[in-house]
């Protein structure tokens, strides 16, 4: 290649997506999610990456980002991530800014890897040649049975061997549903998987620890965000009093917001999520973060944007197979991957970048001007 490569374009387009029922974690309610895809041009070759965010993450990136990007040497993505988050400097970075920024880094180093012929994970350098993931979803919103559905189908027919459900119903206020949910879900997976429970910020101090009696009662090993990750000191004095391990920083979306919770002994494993926290590029520097302190770092939710980064880092805990973003994905996409014994094996079919293309058919009814 006798000549550098250089963005040419960058496009945008929002697609939204009703869910297949009810969603509703301990915090917040849902009945469809929104993708923003980004797709830069170099050439012959169109690199693509997205974000989970409101479509104004679209108007960022027009607005904000597409000058800055076009021009910019493809394969210099480091490069390009700073020039974006100066471009920012007057919106505010952490939100939907960050947010927009992760879909066109995801991009970027999508394209890069295109431009290269390469899987991204091999462009990066693997650490593991597996991925593990734990199936996610238990909404507070449903009923016993399709509970149970979905955990026996992670369990029984994916062979997922950890799994978890939302609890924290309407901000705490429903504390015996939760304990009888978790008590069922263990009811239904026997010893043949891990439990895991995401409060999503919705208990107070206190009661995070009382109920944390009950989860250890169930073999509860993990705990996410029993209070607010915005307040590290609580969450680190609640770590010290609990059993199931605690983790949060999904809602991370600079690095010195991962460092706050690292230096405050907030985690036992740190949360990231690529498609919020600035994109692969602010992800792989979490992942060192954690590994400084000896911590393990998990990707949360959007798996095929995680995939091939989180074969890269040799303190990956697992992915979260979200099953909502898991639902959406393999609808807009197409080479999507599938977790064989609960894990994913990025780049085994040899596809350039995140083997990932539009399934632009399937995508049009969903897609919103």
């Amino acid at each position: 290649m006798t000549d550098t490569p250089v963005v040419e374009r960058v496009d945008t387009a929002v697609y939204t997506v009703p869910t297949d029922a009810p969603e509703a974690d301990g915090t917040l309610g849902w009945d469809s999610t929104t993708l923003v895809l980004a797709t830069v041009r170099c050439g012959n070759v169109t690199g693509l990456g997205y974000t989970y965010a409101p479509a104004a993450a679209a108007h960022v990136i027009e607005d904000l980002l597409t000058d800055v990007v076009t021009g910019s040497p493809a394969l210099d993505v480091p490069r390009v991530n700073e020039a974006m988050r100066r471009a920012v400097r007057n919106a505010g970075l952490p939100g939907v800014a960050a947010q927009a920024i992760a879909a066109v880094d995801i991009a970027l180093w999508d394209g890069k890897a295109r431009l290269l012929g390469l899987p991204l994970v091999h462009l990066l350098g693997a650490a593991r040649d597996e991925v593990p993931v734990y199936g996610s979803g238990g909404f507070t919103t449903y009923d016993d049975d399709r509970q149970e559905r979905q955990l026996r189908g992670w369990v029984e027919e994916e062979d997922v061997p950890r799994v978890k459900i939302k609890i924290a119903e309407s901000w705490g206020s429903r504390e015996e549903r939760d304990r009888r949910r978790v008590a069922r879900a263990r009811a239904v997976i026997g010893d043949a998987a891990e439990l895991y429970v995401d409060a999503n910020g919705g208990y107070r101090a206190e009661q995070a620890v009382r109920v944390s009696r009950a989860l250890a009662d169930e073999g509860v090993t993990w705990f996410e965000e029993p209070v607010s990750a915005d307040h590290p000191a609580t969450l680190a004095a609640i770590r010290a009093r609990v059993t199931p391990e605690v983790a949060a920083g999904e809602y991370g979306y600079t690095l010195p917001y991962f460092e706050h919770l690292l230096a405050a002994g907030a985690v036992g494993c740190l949360q990231a999520d690529v498609t919020r926290c600035g994109g692969i590029t602010v992800w792989l520097r979490a992942a060192a973060l954690a590994q400084a302190r000896g911590v393990d770092i998990s990707g949360h939710c959007a798996p095929h944007a995680h995939a091939h980064a989180a074969a890269t880092v040799p303190n990956l805990r697992h992915l979260e197979w979200f099953h909502d973003h898991v639902r959406v994905e393999r609808l807009l996409f197409d080479g999507v991957l599938a977790p064989t014994g609960g894990t994913l094996t990025p780049g085994a079919g040899g596809a350039p970048g995140l083997g990932l293309t539009l399934a632009t058919e399937r995508a049009r009814p969903y897609r919103v001007d």
